[in-house]
């Protein structure tokens, strides 16, 4: 690829980039998404929460308590709080506040 092609390239992905986010920003007041869309998009934050979380606690950190792994326990803590208080802000502060307090403690 010559110089020119690649700045083309950048400029095209970046105009392209930007249609589709100004497309929401300014249809987004004049059209209605359906119900059902609407409903499902409450799913999305919780999804990509485990999305980021879950490879994390499948890879050996080397941060144990005993025989357990410290993410471990402050998954469970995490768990917990979320089943209490069902506030996904609530239970990430808790998750990494656990996870802090087992590597200080134990790490």
């Amino acid at each position: 690829m010559t110089r020119p092609e690649v700045w083309l390239m950048i400029v095209l992905s970046g105009a392209i980039t930007f249609s589709h986010r100004a497309a929401f920003i300014m249809l987004g007041s004049r059209l209605r998404m359906p119900p059902v869309l609407s409903r499902s998009l409450a799913y999305v934050p919780p999804a990509v929460l485990a999305a980021i979380v879950a490879p994390a606690l499948l890879v050996d950190s080397g941060v144990a308590v005993g025989p357990l792994d410290a993410r471990l326990l402050a998954l469970l803590g995490a768990g917990i709080v979320a089943w209490r208080f069902r506030n996904l802000m609530i239970t990430f502060l808790t998750g990494m506040a656990l996870l802090w307090l087992a590597v200080a403690l134990f790490g």
